[in-house]
C-alpha cells in the first residue's frame, strides 16, 4: 500500500488536478470523481485534492470552468437529439416491417375520429364565441340600463328631498299660524267684558 502525501504542490500537480476536474465537468461527472481521479494519480486523499481546487485551482480556471459547462450542455443536447432521432428510425423502421392493413384501417380510422371530434371542438367554440359575442351586447345593455336607472334614482331622491323640505316648512306654518291664533284667542279673552259687568 503506497503512502498518502502531504507535501507541497507542484505546478504540475495542479495542472493535472485543473485538467482532470475540468474534463469530468464538459463530459458530465462529478467533481468528487475527479479529485477520487487525481488521488490515485498522485497519491494523495480525495479531500486533499479537493481542497486544494477550491483554495486555489479553481480561481485561475474560472474562463475555462465555464466554457466546460457550457461544452457539457450542448453535449447533452447533441445527446438527446441523438437519442430521440435513433428511438424515431427505430420506431419507423419497426413501423415499416409490421405494417399491416389492419394496422392502416386502424390508423384512418382513429385519424377520422380525431377529424370529426376536432370540427366539433370547432363548432362549439363557434357557438360558445356567439353565445359569449350576445352575452356581451346583453351586459351592455343592461348597463345602459342601470345607468339610466342611478340617474332616475338620483332625481327622485333630490325630489323626495325638496317634497321634505316643502312639508316641514308647511309644518312650521301650521304651527305658527296655530301660536299666532291661540295668542289672538288669549288676547281677546283677557280684553273681553261681560255686558253684565260694570264698566269702571
Amino acid at each position: 500500500m503506497t503512502s498518502v502525501r502531504q507535501d507541497a504542490w507542484t505546478q504540475e500537480e495542479d495542472l493535472l488536478l485543473a485538467e482532470v476536474v475540468l474534463r469530468y465537468i464538459r463530459e458530465g461527472g462529478t467533481q468528487l470523481q475527479a479529485f477520487e481521479e487525481v488521488g490515485r494519480r498522485l497519491s494523495r486523499t480525495a479531500a486533499a485534492c479537493g481542497f486544494r481546487w477550491n483554495s486555489y485551482v479553481r480561481k485561475q480556471y474560472k474562463e475555462e470552468i465555464e466554457l466546460a459547462k457550457r461544452q457539457r450542455k450542448e453535449r447533452k443536447k447533441e445527446t438527446a437529439a441523438s437519442n430521440e432521432e435513433g428511438g424515431q428510425k427505430r420506431a419507423e423502421a419497426r413501423l415499416e416491417k409490421n405494417l399491416t392493413w389492419s394496422d392502416v384501417i386502424a390508423f384512418l380510422q382513429t385519424y377520422g375520429q380525431k377529424a370529426r371530434d376536432s370540427q366539433r371542438i370547432a363548432d362549439e367554440n363557434r357557438a360558445l364565441k356567439k353565445d359569449m359575442e350576445q352575452l356581451q351586447q346583453m351586459i351592455t345593455k343592461l348597463q345602459a340600463e342601470k345607468e339610466a336607472l342611478q340617474k332616475e334614482l338620483s332625481t327622485i331622491q333630490a325630489e323626495y328631498k325638496t317634497l321634505l323640505a316643502i312639508m316641514e316648512r308647511a309644518r312650521k306654518m301650521i304651527a305658527l299660524e296655530e301660536e299666532q291664533g291661540q295668542n289672538e284667542k288669549d288676547a281677546h279673552e283677557q280684553n273681553f267684558v261681560p255686558e253684565n259687568a260694570e264698566k269702571p
